[in-house]
């Protein structure tokens, strides 16, 4: 019964009781000895069987979930923009923002990525954005439309009838208008601050096919002057770096084969509007 007694007090504890005799001298011993285990466990008694790394709280296996996928090549849009200018803030693309995940863009993706110790896919995942936005800074307009690409706005009502070469200001887009239609858009850039492009209504006076300016001793291919020594042409740096540069004044043409085509359109004489 004293076994019993201690059991059942110790319940939680005890790893066992034992009936002893009694001594030699003859006088009578506690008859039970408890045993309780160390409050301490030890270590091979915590541990499981793979050392808990691979186990959940609960004891089932963990499950990592794959971060979610934003983007990845064949996608466009403006978020695709945004995701190239700001690769370009930190030197890992250099062409656009073209608005198409394309293969620069997947090879710039792989290249942030694998910098930084994630997994090299080419596909833009929350994890990859969220690290590229604490590195970055928003884009402002002409970083997510830098070479072009941006929507033309509403024509001029100057530009509604005739032939018109109707250029904006706040859009940076040429319209090559007939009779209030439009027949080609295209990006442009202006003068800088210190040599501004003119504004107002004028007229082609004079083409030139293979111009060099005199002043400037600089390229100027399909040059069609409209005010004294401004003109619309094309321009290599304007292709080449975008709107990170400006003209002397004249009104820049990026794309060759576009220009090359409004070149054969224009006439002297037709009119031109620039405007904002």
């Amino acid at each position: 019964m004293a076994c019993l007694a201690a059991l059942t007090a110790l319940a939680a504890g005890a790893t066992g009781c034992t009936v002893r005799p009694a001594g030699a001298d003859g006088e009578d011993r506690s008859p039970v000895r408890i045993e309780i285990p160390s409050r301490t466990p030890s270590p091979s008694a915590s541990r499981t069987p793979d050392d808990g790394r691979n186990a959940s709280p609960s004891g089932a296996p963990s499950t990592r979930r794959a971060p979610r996928v934003l983007w990845s090549p064949g996608d466009s849009g403006r978020d695709i923009r945004e995701l190239q200018a700001r690769l370009r803030q930190v030197a890992w693309i250099f062409h656009g923002p073209t608005g198409t995940y394309d293969d620069l863009t997947a090879k710039a993706v792989r290249g942030f990525q694998g910098k930084r110790g994630l997994p090299r896919t080419g596909v833009t995942d929350s994890v990859t954005w969220q690290r590229l936005l604490a590195m970055t800074r928003e884009p402002g307009k002409w970083e997510l439309y830098l070479m072009g690409g941006q929507p033309a706005d509403a024509p001029d009502p100057r530009c509604t009838s005739g032939r018109v070469l109707c250029i904006s200001k706040s859009s940076r887009t040429l319209r090559w208008m007939i009779d209030g239609r439009t027949v080609s858009t295209m990006p442009v850039r202006f003068g800088s601050e210190y040599t501004p492009t003119r504004e107002g209504v004028f007229r082609v006076y004079w083409k030139s096919r293979h111009h060099v300016s005199t002043l400037y001793d600089s390229p100027m291919p399909y040059a069609m002057f409209f005010s004294g020594g401004q003109a619309v042409h094309f321009s290599a740096d304007f292709a080449a770096r975008g709107y990170a540069g400006a003209s002397h004044g004249c009104v820049n043409v990026r794309d060759e084969e576009a220009i090359a085509r409004l070149y054969g359109q224009v006439r002297n004489g037709d009119k031109v509007v620039v405007h904002w």
